[in-house]
């Protein structure tokens, strides 16, 4: 049984489910599909991913900690608990204001 399966049909704990690293980002992908991608992350401090687009909708839930998320140009400050809707085909970044830990939710049009 794969690392996976063994999470079907449970509660999950995300926080626990991914570590931090030092001068890092830590990913694991918990679902992919034709359908979409669920994939957890987590920034060290003062990390981050440079402006791209995706063909298709994001949705960003913090789990953890607090980032900026530039949408279009636009800063949005994300705390634990925030989720965020990325649109498709708009340039966005993410950058670590302190360690955090996101849901990543990536919808296949």
């Amino acid at each position: 049984m794969g690392e996976i399966e063994m999470y079907k049909g449970t509660a999950l704990a995300l926080k626990t489910l991914i570590e931090y690293s030092v001068d890092s980002i830590v990913s694991k992908t918990l679902i992919d599909t034709k359908a979409g991608t669920i994939t957890l992350f987590a920034f060290d401090a003062g990390q981050g991913l440079s402006e791209h687009a995706a063909p298709y909708d994001a949705v960003v839930q913090i789990i953890d900690g607090n980032a900026e998320i530039t949408i279009g140009g636009n800063a949005v400050h994300a705390n634990e608990g925030n989720m965020v809707i990325m649109p498709a085909n708009v340039p966005h970044a993410l950058q670590a204001i302190s360690r955090f830990k996101m849901l990543l939710t990536m919808i296949r049009a």
